[in-house]
């Protein structure tokens, strides 16, 4: 079990891939494997019957909407762009289809000093060695 979820991971990680690969190439080869790895994600979905194939008619309009072939390109690409959880993928994809600044992951923000955390404390002594 523990390697057929690791295994579908993987393969999805191959799909947002070769997504990026298509969108930096917009090669019909390239596009060709992105339905190639649609269909493999969606026959391992457990559903052969189902007639939804989420992942070939994701890419199927994720490639259009890379080819300029969509009207609504722009926000398709953008939801797909939010979509991805891995920052460095998430970047190198908004890159490749001219997203000016995608959404970054939230700033850590130090905690501030207190000025009176030592107050009232004995001063060190320089340590002779």
């Amino acid at each position: 079990m523990f390697q057929s979820i690791e295994g579908s991971h993987r393969l999805l990680r191959a799909w947002k891939l070769a997504l990026l690969r298509f969108a930096v190439t917009l090669d019909d080869s390239d596009r060709l494997n992105v339905a190639a790895i649609a269909t493999e994600l969606d026959r391992l979905s457990g559903k052969a019957g189902d007639s939804l194939h989420f992942f070939r008619r994701t890419s199927s309009q994720l490639c259009a909407a890379i080819s300029g072939e969509q009207q609504n390109a722009e926000a398709t690409l953008d939801g797909f762009c939010k979509q991805i959880e891995e920052p460095r993928l998430r970047f190198a994809f908004a890159a490749a289809i001219g997203t000016i600044s995608p959404d970054p992951a939230p700033a850590q923000v130090k905690p501030r000093r207190n000025p009176d955390l030592f107050r009232g404390l004995p001063a060190r002594r320089s340590a002779s060695l």
